[in-house]
């Protein structure tokens, strides 16, 4: 058996981390494909080394560009990789340009697919990643559903349930198996001279916020806004291509709002469960606040994720000022008791299983 795990990004290191770790433990062949979507330390190296993970067997280097050229040059390396090593199942997970270069690459070749995280919708196919997981999920063999929502968008969008298996989302994985080793490990707190319960954590990255300046604009206004009502600092780890985007466009950053460069995953972890509240337009982090019992306001004006919405761990905010304040203050009042409707920690075992069981029958 022998299984390659494409990824290119910090959210799919640390969601297949559990996927790996217990491929590991069955002493399962399998190889880590990297397609460098990511490439500098500070978003890449910098998991392996944390999650003590194997380092990839392939790293194609593919750096950034516009999304045909990003993926056109995964699609080339990713082909060749599996045209040499024969492999039986490729697994992807979410809904980068490697997911979408990879779920291709292998379907072309009569490759087995297994998608990750299947069955997420925004329903707003002016996002790139929403049409990266479409297409990805229709053409992989295996589904692994988060949850059961999940699963009934696939059926609904005539997948057959035969290819689904709802798992459990590997996030609340990652989240149980390294907080520990975050509160122990990490000192980005002290570092960055912060206090429990007395910052908020800001994340911001996606092509339509930072992409279009009267929205990032609005964006900063907004947590100017938070700052002058609270007094309590925005910690905000800035992506170097957000932060080229402030740069281009003149932006001031109001007082209070502190820009830092990218942490790794443990001390984001602790950056995270420390928050009195996160502002993001990252899925992951929807997902990880609501494992944390961290309140969390999305600077989108939908998501992927509506079980966060529906359990209230999350609200909608968008890019205008005066509704993240809003939205701030709403979910500070609330109490933090929802429920995870992310599953049980057990989602990469599930996988594998399934996985195994299946190449077996094949043998």
């Amino acid at each position: 058996m022998k299984v390659p795990i494409v990824l290119g990004t910090r959210p799919e290191i640390i969601k297949m981390a559990p996927v790996i770790r217990e491929f590991q433990r069955q002493i399962i062949g399998f190889f880590i494909l990297h397609t460098g979507q990511h490439y500098s330390y500070q978003l890449d190296s910098i998991f392996f080394d944390e999650l003590e993970l194997p380092k990839p067997k392939y790293n194609l280097d593919t750096a950034s560009g516009t999304h045909a050229e990003e993926t056109g040059r995964m699609l080339i390396g990713i082909e060749k990789v599996l045209l040499d090593e024969k492999p039986d199942v490729v697994l992807v997970e979410g809904d980068t340009n490697s997911v979408l270069a990879g779920a291709l690459a292998a379907a072309k070749l009569n490759i087995k697919v297994g998608h990750i995280e299947a069955g997420l919708r925004s329903y707003d196919r002016s996002m790139p990643e929403e049409l990266n997981r479409i297409v990805a999920d229709h053409v992989s063999d295996y589904l692994f559903a988060p949850t059961e929502k999940a699963k009934r968008t696939l059926v609904g969008e005539g997948i057959a349930e035969e290819k689904i298996i709802v798992t459990g989302n590997t996030i609340v994985d990652a989240v149980y198996q390294n907080l520990e080793m975050a509160r122990s490990k990490s000192r980005a707190l002290d570092k960055l001279g912060l206090k429990e319960q007395e910052y908020f954590l800001v994340t911001a990255h996606r092509q339509e916020n930072v992409d279009v300046m009267d929205r990032l604009k609005a964006i900063f206004k907004g947590l100017g806004l938070v700052y002058q009502k609270y007094q309590l600092p925005l910690v905000y780890p800035v992506h170097p291509r957000t932060r080229r985007r402030i740069k281009e466009f003149g932006l001031e950053v109001a007082t209070g709002i502190r820009l830092i460069k990218p942490v790794g995953f443990l001390d984001f972890l602790a950056l995270e469960a420390n928050a009195t509240l996160i502002l993001t337009d990252s899925g992951g982090v929807q997902e990880e606040s609501c494992i944390l019992n961290v309140p969390c306001v999305t600077l989108r004006d939908n998501t992927e994720r509506p079980e966060t919405l529906e359990v209230g761990s999350n609200v909608l905010a968008g890019s205008e000022p005066e509704i993240i304040l809003s939205s701030v203050e709403k979910m500070l009042a609330k109490e933090r008791n929802w429920s995870n409707p992310f599953g049980d920690g057990h989602a990469g075992s599930r996988i594998v299983k399934a996985i195994s069981e299946t190449c077996k029958t094949w043998e």
